[in-house]
């Protein structure tokens, strides 16, 4: 990859001219001829330096954006051709959505160093929709995400596993003491603890309460999944969980699900890839995915 390019990456990411040589083992000095060189073969300035900071400006957050793409795809293209005469081998960019990425993934990380010690994943969390972006500019090899992204285009998507949903709620809750199939209009005076927008445990609860006719009166929206648990666990509300991440709360009863109409509700997670071509480490991971026992549906029992 250019080395004007790279020294450009670095010095974005760092804020700090300083910084960014001690990273790439260069003198400071070499470091700011390669930015002078870089801004003047664009043909436009990229950085703002005061005595405080170095931060990009309009130009350079565009230049920035583009750049990242493109080192993505030169490791890529690396790999691909390490590839040729080699065995699986070489770093593995995952990313993955917070429910996946949290309870899920580990697991088969943990089989897959152990299997193929020469791959070196790499590992993103986020919600779906950052996930996917970064699998669009090549910043990631791949994503494994909750549904479809609604902007999929130019992505690969394959559906690899199913999840079950369940209504959960704090082991005293008065439903929970009630026989019988309940009615989701029983919880509509409730807080619902819901994810973020641009998160697939967010549009999976829409989607739940769309089918259902139904829509909470509150709402109170949490970044991850494990301040949701431990804010139902609390008495504050309820909230629609995936299966692998409530599994230790329910064996040890901090948890309990309800048994609603509409669940459990279940869902797809997706594999994303951006490239017709995938290194041994991608194809080894894959096949790893969708055979690993991690994925098996649960057998929840809901409270009724």
């Amino acid at each position: 990859m250019d080395q004007q390019l790279q020294v450009f990456i670095e010095v974005a990411e760092q804020k700090n001219f300083s910084r960014a040589a001690e990273e790439l083992h260069m003198t400071q000095p070499a470091v700011s001829q390669y930015i002078r060189s870089f801004e003047e073969s664009i043909g436009v300035r990229l950085l703002e330096r005061t005595n405080k900071y170095v931060r990009l400006n309009q130009a350079g957050e565009i230049v920035y954006h583009h750049a990242k793409e493109i080192a993505g795809l030169y490791s890529k293209m690396q790999n691909l051709v390490d590839d040729l005469g080699n065995k699986a081998s070489g770093p593995l960019t995952i990313g993955a959505s917070y429910t996946f990425g949290e309870y899920v993934l580990p697991h088969i990380l943990s089989k897959l160093v152990t299997d193929y010690p020469a791959i070196e994943p790499q590992v993103t969390i986020g919600n779906t929709a950052d996930i996917a972006e970064l699998v669009i500019t090549h910043q990631l090899d791949i994503g494994l995400i909750e549904g479809h992204f609604k902007e999929a285009a130019p992505l690969q998507n394959e559906d690899f596993a199913e999840d079950e949903m369940y209504i959960v709620t704090p082991s005293n809750h008065p439903l929970t003491q009630k026989k019988g199939r309940q009615s989701i209009t029983a919880l509509e005076d409730e807080i619902w603890l819901l994810r973020e927008e641009g998160s697939g445990t967010r549009e999976a609860a829409e989607l739940f309460f769309s089918q259902s006719g139904f829509y909470p009166k509150r709402i109170m929206q949490f970044s991850s999944t494990q301040p949701i648990k431990e804010s139902v666990e609390a008495g504050l509300g309820v909230s629609l969980l995936s299966q692998w991440a409530i599994q230790k709360e329910l064996r040890y009863g901090n948890l309990k699900t309800l048994s609603v109409k509409g669940t459990p509700f279940k869902r797809h997670f997706s594999i994303v890839t951006n490239s017709p071509f995938q290194t041994k480490a991608l194809q080894v991971f894959i096949e790893l995915l969708k055979n690993s026992e991690e994925l098996t549906v649960l057998n929840i029992r809901t409270t009724s």
